[in-house]
């Protein structure tokens, strides 16, 4: 994967890590504990949540955050608002 992201997918990545880091902490998940769950390192969970930072990741990264988070990927794609269905659905420790 290309390290260069396209100027018009920067504010899209940002987006999602916002919304991976408000869905994880709504979770009460630690970004340890999603890495864990997620298959990745800290780090990334940190470096895709950092609104500062624009961090591509992978498909595969994508969607094993969205199964760790309990989520359906279309939701957390169109995270803008999530339905209450997504926000009171407790996360299996």
């Amino acid at each position: 994967m290309s390290k260069d992201i396209e100027f018009k997918n920067r504010d899209r990545f940002i987006q999602l890590g916002i919304a991976i880091a408000a869905l994880r902490k709504m979770r009460g998940l630690s970004q340890e504990k999603l890495a864990e769950k997620a298959n990745v390192s800290r780090s990334h969970i940190s470096a895709i949540e950092a609104p500062g930072i624009v961090r591509a990741f992978s498909l595969e990264v994508f969607f094993n955050v969205a199964d760790a988070l309990e989520v359906d990927p279309a939701d957390l794609i169109n995270a803008s608002v999530f339905p209450d269905s997504v926000l009171n659905r407790k996360v299996k420790p």
